[in-house]
């Protein structure tokens, strides 16, 4: 296949996008022109069937407009399930915080998170294990809830607390999979392998890229506390003043909570539950422990009135936090072939996998330029946010060059996996990042950049062991 001015123009925008990124300025705007620009190149390609022409430079103009509207309503309901567990989860805290069991929940923990040190790593783990048995969404739900006010306390910055989720859950724990197997069975499906093979391959280079990633962001996180220690002290002493109101009670729901989570993890687990069905039941099991907490706290009368303030709160936050993040997903999901049908027209096709299926075909074969076009293919094909979409082309892409070229495909497999995964599982592209981001109050495009530094050092140190493997 052949790039068209369609492909051109997505890339040219996707790189200016990415530049004002990297620049720390809002893309909002780049991604509006850019739905614009791709809606209106299209259009003119389509056919009138009334008067077997195209459509005319005005009527393009049109249907960009309508594209506009139409790719953001798109992409709110594609993230209106992530949507409401956040902003359901969120109202479960605000019942929480106001009878104080939040505080009492913390004291355990305390033992065991005693530094802000600590606290990153034990936050990380947690989030890698509860994501290899339930998938990084439903984890981000239940590790926010639990061990983010602790993380605050012991002077933790909310960002790099959302950092550690990040880098453990949607990066360290999906790009493995070693639970769940879901992304190493289709990349191997793809190859034309067994996904013990590529999980075996995959091991020395998802260490590397595990270990490098979290040691660099561990060392600016330390570096930026450094320059922000008397900040941090306020917080914490904020923080630590915090009164309980009725502390019986509050014991109670503190015991009473963890264990429903607990429970929803052990269903999952028994019924093998997971992704969106998993992430359904701990918002559900939210809701209900909004309304049993505040009505316990306020009695049935007044829990009428106050349990509807907490949902509005919880939804008024999660609709400030996703605002942008739509508008800028309805444009990388243009990428994607299933929403460009649905926005465009049925004759859409995957512009992200055309760009990746045309770099593959056009590189000049060597071990070297074999990695660096399969790792450059996950990249381009996670842009679209989802961390599963790319591993059949990357897979296919490795099976190809192993028919060409003297590689482990295996290990060529795995490699395409870990980047794709990293990339568009979500920790350097703000509309990867909203889970994370929205439970913990923190901006997708702040909390993308902490990320791009201590991923792209990931990616440079696997690649560079993948020349060995490989």
């Amino acid at each position: 296949m052949e790039l068209t001015t369609l492909h051109i123009a997505f890339i040219i925008i996707t790189f200016i996008i990415l530049v004002a990124l990297l620049l720390k300025k809002e893309i909002v705007i780049p991604c509006i022109v850019g739905i614009l620009v791709i809606g209106f190149i299209y259009s003119l390609s389509i056919v009138n069937p009334d008067t077997k022409q195209h459509l005319s430079i005005g009527e393009s103009l049109i249907k960009s407009v309508q594209t506009l509207n139409n790719s953001i309503v798109n992409s709110f309901i594609e993230l209106l399930g992530i949507i409401v567990v956040i902003a359901l989860v969120v109202s479960m805290s605000k019942a929480m915080i106001s009878l104080g069991a939040d505080e009492v929940m913390m004291h355990p923990i305390r033992k065991i998170i005693k530094n802000n040190k600590a606290a990153f790593w034990i936050i990380g783990f947690t989030m890698l294990i509860v994501s290899w048995l339930i998938w990084p969404s439903p984890a981000v739900a239940l590790i926010g809830a639990l061990l983010l006010p602790v993380a605050g306390e012991v002077g933790l910055p909310v960002i790099w607390a959302a950092v550690s989720m990040n880098i453990f859950g949607h990066g360290i724990g999906l790009s493995s999979d070693f639970v769940i197997q879901g992304a190493p069975s289709i990349t191997a499906k793809a190859a034309g392998l067994d996904p013990n093979a590529v999980m075996r391959a995959s091991i020395p280079l998802w260490i590397t890229m595990s270990v490098v990633t979290a040691g660099v962001a561990f060392f600016m996180m330390l570096r930026e506390m450094m320059a922000n220690k008397a900040t941090q002290s306020e917080t914490k002493k904020e923080l630590v003043l915090k009164e309980i109101k009725k502390p019986v009670l509050a014991r109670w729901i503190a015991f009473i909570m963890p264990l429903c989570f607990i429970a929803d993890i052990a269903v999952m687990i028994h019924y093998k539950i997971n992704g969106g069905d998993a992430t359904a039941l701990v918002a559900g099991t939210a809701l209900i422990l909004t309304c049993v907490i505040t009505i316990l706290d306020k009695g049935l009368g007044q829990a009428l009135e106050t349990s509807t303030d907490h949902i509005k709160e919880g939804f008024k936050f999660a609709m400030k936090i996703f605002a942008p993040v739509i508008v800028i997903a309805a444009f990388f999901f243009l990428g994607s072939e299933g929403f460009a049908q649905k926005v465009l027209g049925p004759d859409a096709t995957g512009l992200l996998n055309d760009i990746g299926l045309w770099l593959s075909a056009h590189v000049p074969l060597s071990k070297l330029t074999m990695i660096l076009t399969t790792s450059s293919v996950g990249f381009i094909t996670g842009l679209d946010g989802s961390g599963f979409s790319g591993l059949p082309l990357v897979g296919s892409i490795a099976q190809t060059f192993s028919s060409v070229g003297h590689v482990n495909v295996a290990s060529l497999a795995a490699l395409g996996q870990i980047i794709t995964v990293w990339v568009g599982g979500g920790t350097i592209i703000p509309w990867g990042v909203i889970p994370v981001a929205a439970i913990c109050g923190v901006e997708a495009t702040e909390l993308a950049r902490k990320n791009l530094i201590p991923v792209l050092c990931g990616f440079a140190a696997t690649i560079v062991v993948g020349l060995f493997l490989i």
